[in-house]
């Protein structure tokens, strides 16, 4: 923190608006499918026509539950639906149906590592107020204008009317940009593991409202709250926390007032802008919703549930550390996407070294699957293809540099790396016989070289180990190559 800084001590909490993976939404049969043509994916009860009835998706409510068992919330005995009344060209009914006072979820935390920059990682336990269903609003389209204001006209699409949403409140715990988006990552990886939400930030499928005040030390009272919207990326969270944590410590050094108000992130300049004033709760007059009855999760189905959980990421990464003698940095990078962590494990099991494979999925095979858009899963280069590989290194049978030179076409052919290397002919010379014929050739045909060696200058070993990898075409075994020339160039 700078200077300026100094005396203050930022306040940050986060609302993340998961959408879960249903097919339908949550009051109606609606498919919830994205990038369809606008208006597409309504029915009468989404437009909220007179007498429809809205009935709950009991996916919707599996999906809450298990995400809000992940995050340590305790779930209610007994929870309702609410109204919350706004009128907006993007809500056809001019009501949502959220949960207001008695939601499915409360009182629970995450704990997430922390790297800030020139610090050591940290541990940080963060909070978490509440999870609760909600139905997501359609979306308008500005022209002319990314906003309401300036636009010539505005098109809605009632599309993303009804999808449903968890929506998870952090409680106020964070204090760093850094910290924000942290938090904001383990979220996503946990729904992405439970398998509840494919939490694609492009898509609009995870969205982060970021609240933010500061206050002159950690004990004065909270100062003036500050909601921030239109966040489409980790990096976004932490730059607008860092622009407004500063606009405010400024406002106030200069004698002004901050006000509560929506800000927008405003990505191409770099800063947060106002949008409106921000409402509290009574203007919203929320009401239980007469249309649905109160929900009770059985303690039977919580328990069938909790049984389905996977081993989420943090249970991940220390295993990987503690049981695999991985580093933490290769832990977090495997267990950050589910798939590479469920390829890693498969190539383990195949019999594979842990540390080698951590150093071929992170490594190429990664780049690989980054350049070609896919995921782990639809790799044709099997987990067992790869701990073949593996071990033929390991076993002498080929050298790492050969592995480098098939890995393209085992990943485009999905053929066995033994297949390849006996086609191609490349199994790597081991025999000490044809090697010392090899090195005897080389110093034969380099006597002023090999007579600068002997007079003191061993940094030529190297020039006689790629002129012998050179004549081999890469297939000399490395350890026994070094052992005769080293024997050799000492006469």
């Amino acid at each position: 923190m700078s200077e300026v800084q100094a005396d203050w001590e930022p306040v940050i909490g986060l609302e993340t608006h998961v959408q879960l993976a249903t097919k339908s939404k949550i009051f109606t049969s609606a498919s919830t499918s994205f990038g369809n043509e606008p208006n597409t994916h309504i029915d009468p009860v989404v437009c909220g026509l007179p007498g429809t009835l809205p009935v709950l998706n009991k996916k919707v409510l599996e999906y809450a539950v298990k995400a809000a068992m992940a995050l340590n919330l305790k779930i209610a005995k007994h929870c309702k639906f609410d109204r919350k009344q706004y009128f907006y060209p993007d809500l056809p009914k001019n009501y949502q149906i959220s949960q207001f006072d008695e939601p499915i979820a409360e009182e629970g935390w995450i704990e997430v590592e922390v790297a800030e920059k020139g610090k050591d990682t940290y541990l940080k336990k963060i909070g978490i107020e509440r999870l609760h269903m909600e139905e997501d609003a359609g979306k308008l389209v500005h022209a002319g204008s990314d906003r309401l204001a300036g636009s010539t006209y505005s098109l809605v699409d009632y599309n993303r009317a009804g999808v449903p949403l968890a929506e998870i409140v952090s409680k106020p715990d964070l204090r760093t940009g850094r910290e924000a988006s942290e938090y904001a990552s383990e979220i996503r990886r946990i729904v992405r593991y439970l398998g509840v939400s494919d939490g694609n930030m492009q898509e609009g499928s995870l969205r982060c409202d970021v609240n933010i005040s500061v206050r002159r030390g950690a004990n004065a009272p909270f100062g003036t709250k500050v909601e921030i919207k239109n966040m489409n990326s980790f990096s976004a969270i932490q730059k607008a926390c860092e622009y407004e944590i500063k606009r405010q410590i400024k406002t106030y050094e200069s004698g002004g007032i901050v006000h509560q108000e929506t800000r927008l992130w405003d990505e191409s300049k770099q800063l947060t802008k106002s949008m409106r004033s921000k409402e509290g709760s009574s203007d919203y007059r929320y009401f239980p919703d007469p249309d649905l009855g109160p929900i009770e999760v059985s303690s039977e189905l919580q328990e069938k549930w909790r049984s389905e959980l996977p081993e989420l990421p943090s249970a991940k990464r220390h295993r990987y550390a503690d049981e695999l003698g991985l580093s933490m940095y290769d832990a977090r990078v495997l267990t950050d996407d589910f798939q590479m962590a469920k390829y890693f494990e498969a190539t383990v099991l195949a019999g594979a070294d842990p540390k080698q494979v951590a150093n071929w999925i992170t490594g190429d095979i990664s780049a690989y699957v980054n350049a070609k858009k896919i995921g782990f899963d639809a790799l044709l280069f099997l987990p067992e293809h790869l701990s073949e590989m593996i071990k033929l290194i390991l076993k002498g049978k080929i050298s790492g540099k050969i592995a480098k030179e098939i890995l393209p076409e085992l990943l485009e052919s999905g053929c066995s790396p033994l297949s390849i290397v006996q086609k191609r002919g490349l199994g790597m010379i081991s025999d000490p016989k044809i090697i010392e014929e090899i090195v005897d050739e080389l110093l034969e045909n380099h006597p002023n070289e090999v007579k600068t060696f002997r007079a003191g200058k061993t940094k030529l070993q190297g020039f006689f180990v790629g002129q012998l990898m050179k004549k081999t075409s890469g297939k000399a075994d490395p350890k026994l190559a070094n052992q005769i020339l080293a024997r050799k160039l000492q006469g």
